[in-house]
């Protein structure tokens, strides 16, 4: 068996362990989890440092369980949250379970034989557990004091944190618990704000079964000016391609910071220490950023929505109007799919008489939300129609792409379509 520990060392991608937890991996094929939040229909690139840990766990020869927390996604983990969060009903959360699903597939060998992984879902223990057998069997093992001790419940008692919240520790305490004597998994991974939630875990088995687990964290990804890594402006980038396509998934990748790229090169890449240390003394940072975008893009998508994407960065950021026009425009409409598109009517473009209504009220504010942004930008020569500078004063002629048609440049990288239907 290959040394996990040491793996994750190199890599950067191991917190804090509790004591002998090395050893365990040294001596046996061992069982751990992660556990995976249902709330969404996809998982999102915040998610994939705790996949990765599953993956080098079972790239390490031993036996990855990806938890997806049909019971516990209806309460609520308080870990990291200023605020409780709205309940979801079963239909959605087990529609999101199934997303989660097909997603975690791309990553973990569920069909290798011995350390093959596993999904399971806690609503299954869960729903056949009454609430005075589960006070009796798991709330009397451990002390208010001791769960009042833990980070995630110190942080919200200015705020407040309700009995719901309070308890998901022991919740999943009684996971790992449940694995423990069903799945004999000795180990629980995640986020190094999961550790208060995971040693809860590790206690419960020690009071309840007198057997020895393990906990092993990751620490939170940040990028290099302190915030919390895995967001765009516009908000998460998913790993479903209906919620972030491929080519906008390619394109966060291609703009992340030089100083992030070590770090995420450990993380996020299966490519050995030579490899990567080689990347990290290369002097064409956007070379590297090229070949770490199309890592993830294929890994996560496909080659073929690879090669889309690249397709479409190189006809955006590269080519003429007259690449546009010859251009088949069912190619054209898988290239534009990742770009945001703005309809309009024959009559509504027709009636626009200048460049600011265009791009301000004719566009619904989408392309820019003020008259005055939009006349700034012009001003500071930041717009380009059908890859054109625009000025205040430009006409309203423009050459439609295919006859309904136009490509909007808004500062070095943002693109959006206007349909005339």
């Amino acid at each position: 068996m290959k040394n996990l520990v040491e793996e994750l060392k190199w890599r950067g991608m191991l917190h804090d362990m509790t004591p002998d937890t090395e050893k365990q991996l040294n001596t046996e094929m061992t069982a751990g989890y992660i556990g995976f939040d249902p709330t969404a229909a996809s998982l999102h690139i915040g998610n994939l440092a705790a996949i990765m840990l599953l993956v080098q766990l079972q790239k390490a020869g031993h036996k990855p369980f990806a938890l997806v927390g049909g019971a516990t996604g209806m309460v609520g983990d308080p870990s990291g949250k200023s605020e409780e969060r709205k309940f979801l009903d079963e239909d959605i959360l087990k529609h999101n379970q199934a997303c989660i699903k097909k997603q975690l597939e791309k990553f973990l060998d569920f069909d290798c034989g011995a350390n093959a992984a596993e999904m399971v879902n806690n609503y299954d223990w869960f729903k056949e557990i009454g609430f005075l057998a589960f006070l009796r069997d798991v709330g009397k093992h451990l002390t208010i004091n001791y769960m009042m001790s833990k980070d995630s419940v110190q942080k919200r008692l200015e705020t407040g944190i309700s009995f719901t919240e309070f308890s998901y520790q022991l919740l999943q305490g009684y996971d790992f618990y449940w694995l423990f004597k069903n799945k004999n998994v000795k180990l629980q991974m995640g986020g190094s704000d999961q550790w208060g939630n995971i040693t809860t875990g590790t206690e419960l088995i020690r009071r309840k079964d007198g057997g020895d687990a393990f906990a092993l964290t990751t620490p939170l990804l940040t990028r290099a000016d302190g915030q919390k890594f895995g967001k765009s402006e516009s908000g998460n980038v998913w790993l479903d391609p209906s919620m972030t396509s491929p080519y906008k998934f390619y394109q966060f990748w291609l703009n992340v910071a030089d100083a992030d790229l070590p770090k995420l090169l450990r993380v996020f890449t299966l490519w050995d220490r030579e490899t990567i240390e080689a990347y990290e003394i290369e002097s064409d940072k956007n070379k590297v950023k090229r070949e770490l975008a199309k890592d993830l893009t294929i890994r996560i998508h496909s080659a073929n929505d690879y090669e889309q994407a690249v397709k479409a960065s190189e006809l955006l950021f590269k080519g003429s109007l007259t690449d546009f026009q010859s251009t088949d425009e069912k190619v054209l409409n898988e290239i534009f799919e990742g770009v945001p598109q703005v309809e309009m009517s024959k009559e509504e473009y027709a009636n626009t008489t200048n460049v600011i209504d265009l791009l301000s009220v004719a566009t619904g504010g989408q392309i820019f939300p003020s008259k005055g942004e939009a006349k700034r930008m012009i001003k500071d020569g930041g717009v380009s129609i059908n890859k054109e500078k625009v000025a205040e004063a430009t006409p309203m002629d423009f050459t439609l792409l295919k006859e309904k048609y136009l490509l909007v440049q808004k500062g070095k990288k943002s693109y959006f379509l206007v349909k005339i239907n």
